[in-house]
């Protein structure tokens, strides 16, 4: 509830300083999860003070949905993606479990309930997985177990109002390009509940010619997921002065 509006804010802000040094729009925008609010608030599809709103109630009610200690997630490490989507299906039997961040062709976040995910991560470990590591999350983001959530959040959105975005979303429910204010409200919904398709992104982004991506906000994480999906992209970070500096002068 405190994380979410506090990164958002962050990365906005750090966008607002680069789009001022750079002439130009991106060509397109996404965002890993919360970053889809960050991504839609960059492209004037929603306002900033309707997301830091809204990305604090979401995250109230995802950690609302599951009680604490009942659910968990795990990053599997260099399997393939249908031997990973077996083995949540074979987990269960004990539970919901089930692929929440298709993330890169080497790591796949699986999400459910604590034992159907344990189980799944000793699966994944006998089909060939190198690693198998559980998160530190407060609740099992982006499955079924998310759809409390999701319906409290529709509710909210209701309330907003979605503009067009001055250069297309592509949004994690379906890795669409998306360039319709209409849409936006709808996929904010599903994504609660759904994968997010972080590897179709990129592959679709890349596909239409993008190759480069500057990655705005705390961390270089989805740069280097970016690079393991398409390893011929340029990728740059933007998270204080000086990496906005060097990506400016890089640019």
């Amino acid at each position: 509830a405190n994380t979410q509006p506090a990164i958002l804010t962050v990365s906005v802000a750090a966008y607002r300083v680069f789009i001022k040094h750079w002439d130009g729009l991106p060509s397109a925008a996404a965002g890993h999860s919360l970053g889809e609010y960050s991504a839609i608030v960059a492209a004037n599809g929603m306002k900033f003070a309707d997301a830091v709103r809204i990305v604090r109630k979401r995250g109230l009610y995802m950690q609302e949905a599951v009680p604490v200690g009942t659910g968990a997630m795990a990053a599997i490490i260099g399997l393939d993606t249908k031997s990973i989507e077996e083995a949540c299906i074979e987990a269960r039997t004990l539970g919901e479990c089930a692929p929440a961040n298709y993330n890169s062709p080497k790591q796949v976040v699986i999400a459910g309930t604590t034992n159907a995910v344990e189980k799944a991560m000793e699966l994944a470990k006998s089909k060939g997985a190198k690693r198998a590591i559980k998160l530190n999350v407060s609740a099992p983001f982006h499955c079924s177990l998310m759809q409390p959530a999701a319906e409290k959040l529709a509710e909210e959105l209701r309330e907003i109002e979605f503009f067009e975005p001055d250069f297309p979303i592509v949004h994690n429910f379906d890795a669409l390009f998306n360039d319709s204010g209409k849409e936006i409200s709808g996929m904010l919904k599903r994504q609660v509940a759904s994968p997010v398709l972080w590897q179709q992104s990129v592959e679709n982004m890349a596909g239409r010619g993008i190759d480069t991506f500057i990655e705005i906000g705390p961390g270089k994480v989805l740069s280097g997921l970016i690079k393991q999906i398409y390893p011929e992209a340029k990728t740059f970070n933007i998270a204080d002065t000086e990496s906005l500096n060097e990506t400016i002068n890089s640019l």
